[in-house]
């Protein structure tokens, strides 16, 4: 009994030099390891298309055609997780149950038969729990550090479609709100009514009301309060009114315009751009296009800075 102790203790104690080495690490992110068969499952996932992050992967060609590239993506997976740990974006047990009952729902089959389908495709249900489990907390991850910054406005969306479609941006139309102080001659007097127009234009430029100078001097028979005009688009409106107030800001008033109707000084209201029909129909499409972009940017600068930030080796 006593030698059966001791051969024991012996076992216990004698080192394993002669022990096979059955795991290689590949690289090591924090406190974390990647190792050989971490890249051989990850190969097989990508293969089979199962239990893959679309989150984070968007091309599985190239994973599998560069090793190189395949071990940066786990490595910045890892980087993911470590920071998902760090900010303690945990995920209860009821979220994964009920992100499953969304996914089984939007593929219309049942939780049991999504069970079914995963354990015909070779892949255990608490594996798939905790696929969902790390997509959630990285996508709660993901939406505070970077979705939530993005901002894509419909500015940003007309400036990207007119630079692909500079002839369009000439045909770009616009609407006006107008208000106007009109001097008619009378009797035929146009040197009296330019002389009337130029004394209160200068008094127009002294910032008095023009507003009140309008229900005070203005000569159109069809005088509205204000002295406003009305609202037109490009090329509905005389063209002489159009290249006077083309290039106000609204707020702004013209200086003497001659019309056949007599002299006018014009004040900007409004003005505002009318849709171009192809850049509506196309507004949604670019407004992805921009984020993807956006997104991939963001995401790229996020990773580079948790890289400096992070012990990497990689054998």
């Amino acid at each position: 009994m006593k030698t059966q102790i001791l051969y024991l203790i012996l076992l216990l104690t004698t080192p394993l030099s002669h022990a096979e080495i059955v795991e290689r690490v590949v690289a090591i992110v924090n406190d974390q390891l990647v190792t050989e068969s971490d890249i051989t499952h990850y190969q097989k996932s990508l293969r089979h298309g199962q239990l893959v992050d679309d989150l984070l992967v968007t091309d599985r060609k190239a994973l599998l055609k560069s090793r190189k590239k395949l071990i940066e993506h786990i490595i910045n997976e890892k980087l993911i997780d470590s920071e998902v740990k760090k900010q303690n974006l945990t995920v209860t047990v009821e979220k994964i149950e009920q992100e499953i009952r969304t996914i089984a729902k939007r593929n219309n089959i049942s939780r049991n038969q999504l069970k079914a389908a995963l354990k015909e495709q070779g892949v255990r249900f608490s594996d798939y729990q905790e696929f969902v489990r790390k997509r959630l907390e990285r996508q709660s991850l993901v939406e505070r550090a970077i979705t939530s910054k993005i901002k894509i406005s419909d500015d940003d969306v007309a400036t990207a479609f007119y630079a692909k479609n500079p002839g369009r941006h000439k045909k770009q139309s616009f609407e006006y709100t107008i208000a106007h102080i009109l001097f008619r001659p009378k009797s035929g007097d146009i040197a009296s009514a330019k002389s009337r127009a130029e004394e209160v234009l200068k008094l127009v430029n002294e910032n008095i009301s023009f507003e009140k100078l309008a229900s005070k001097h203005s000569e159109d028979p069809n005088f509205s309060s204000g002295g406003i005009l009305g609202t037109f688009r490009t090329g509905e409106f005389a063209k002489e009114f159009e290249n006077a107030v083309r290039d106000l800001s609204p707020g702004e008033t013209s200086g003497l315009v001659k019309s056949r109707f007599g002299f006018h000084i014009f004040k900007l209201l409004d003005r505002r751009v009318i849709s171009d029909p192809i850049l509506n129909k196309q507004k949604e499409i670019i407004r992805s296009q921009l984020y993807q972009e956006a997104f991939k940017r963001q995401f790229s600068f996020w990773l580079d800075q948790k890289r400096r930030q992070s012990f990497i080796r990689v054998n």
